[in-house]
């Protein structure tokens, strides 16, 4: 079994938004000795360090990460399919924009809005002559402290592991997790 570092502690302490006081209470030790253990004054008893990563795994529990909210089947589209395929998708599912993908990798994005230049002619023409930027990526435990930041400068954020794609979260996901 590793155990964790001060640093390690602090850290974790600090992600969950945490302070030295709520961690203390959780955990049933003082606030002064959460201080004295995360500055490396003083080793704990194996029994008060248990209580700490007890109490923060409690607290870990209760955040929303990516993998609570993504949609694992993702509709999308090739760089190399038609425009007319995109435009059928989206008009298929109700969708304003998708993912463009090239091997489960993320490689930009199509919108409604890319499409208001094109004419009936560039129906045959790829994908890529017409798609946006990528949606950004972010791993399955992102939380949706994260999620929501980056939803206000994008349509969606898709979901990687590894580099490939795994899930896709757009606005619509984020609100009715919090109704």
């Amino acid at each position: 079994m590793e155990l964790p570092t001060p640093a390690d502690l602090r850290e974790r302490r600090n992600e969950l938004g945490l302070t030295q006081s709520e961690l203390a209470e959780r955990a049933d030790v003082s606030q002064p000795l959460i201080a004295r253990i995360e500055g490396g004054d003083v080793d704990p008893r194996l029994s008060t360090l248990r209580r700490i990563v007890n109490a923060l795994a409690e607290a870990e529990t209760g955040i929303v990460r990516a993998e609570d909210l993504m949609h694992e089947d993702v509709i999308r589209v090739s760089p190399d399919d038609d425009l007319s395929v995109a435009v059928h998708r989206m008009e298929e599912e109700a969708y304003s924009q998708l993912p463009v993908l090239q091997d489960g990798i993320p490689v930009g994005s199509i919108s409604q809005s890319d499409l208001v230049h094109a004419d009936e002619d560039d129906r045959a023409e790829p994908v890529r002559e017409f798609m946006s930027e990528s949606f950004p990526t972010v791993s399955e435990d992102t939380t949706l402290d994260e999620i929501t930041s980056l939803l206000e400068h994008y349509k969606a954020v898709m979901v990687t592991d590894r580099g490939e794609t795994v899930g896709i979260i757009t606005e619509a996901d984020v609100a009715g997790r919090l109704s």
